[in-house]
């Protein structure tokens, strides 16, 4: 079901779970405790995938697809939390669910994907690869791959909702720029300068931007 026919205590009440779950594992980040990470950071996605999976607001093939989506981010959760780096099996599993959120933004072809979204997006891109091009060494290549699909996802996403104006669309294109700014965060904390804040402001966004894609549906 969707946020809008849920029972009133059930979205909250997921809500609340996936809340605790963040600052379970964010305890874990900061208090080097890994097993409330490996715990609570894929509980909360799988949280979040079951409120998408409950949603009747789409269509079953743009659900499905967010579904999808939302299965490969927690892989990619797994992947990134693992204690040898699995980094790039995680960017391939992000890399793959960040195609199927702009499938199920573009399936049914009833907008134009604005120029005016884009541009902004690709130059936000490059300036970010640009800050981190010393760090990423050989990962040059896959890192570039990744954030051109990260800006196709926020791209579709925001044009989408610029089209059809409805608030299902709308919680996409939010949750499409918050994952922009949860990557944009780990990318220079990886690869550009650790900073303390990293954890608490990669987490809060990407959980933030999971959970309203999922509402979307």
């Amino acid at each position: 079901m969707s946020a809008s026919v849920l029972p009133v205590f059930t979205l909250p009440f997921a809500g609340v779970l996936v809340c605790a779950c963040v600052v379970l594992a964010l305890a874990g980040e900061y208090a080097l405790t890994r097993w409330l990470v490996y715990v609570f950071k894929p509980l909360a996605t799988l949280l979040i995938l079951g409120v998408a999976l409950a949603g009747t607001s789409a269509s079953p093939t743009y659900r499905w697809l967010i579904v999808a989506g939302l299965a490969f981010s927690l892989a990619g959760d797994v992947f990134l939390m693992l204690p040898r780096d699995r980094f790039v099996a995680g960017l391939a599993s992000f890399f793959i669910a960040h195609l199927l959120y702009i499938a199920a933004f573009v399936h049914d072809g009833r907008f134009k994907l604005p120029l005016t979204v884009l541009l902004p997006l690709l130059a936000y891109a490059l300036f970010l690869l640009w800050l981190v091009r010393e760090g990423v060494g050989k990962l040059g290549p896959v890192v570039a791959l990744y954030a051109g699909a990260l800006a196709a996802m926020a791209w579709t996403a925001v044009g989408r909702w610029a089209e059809i104006q409805t608030q299902p669309a709308e919680y996409a294109a939010i949750g499409a720029v918050l994952f922009v700014v949860s990557d944009s965060a780990l990318a220079v904390d990886r690869f550009r300068r650790h900073f303390h804040a990293a954890q608490l402001v990669v987490l809060a966004t990407y959980f933030a931007a999971q959970w309203l894609i999922a509402l979307s549906t």
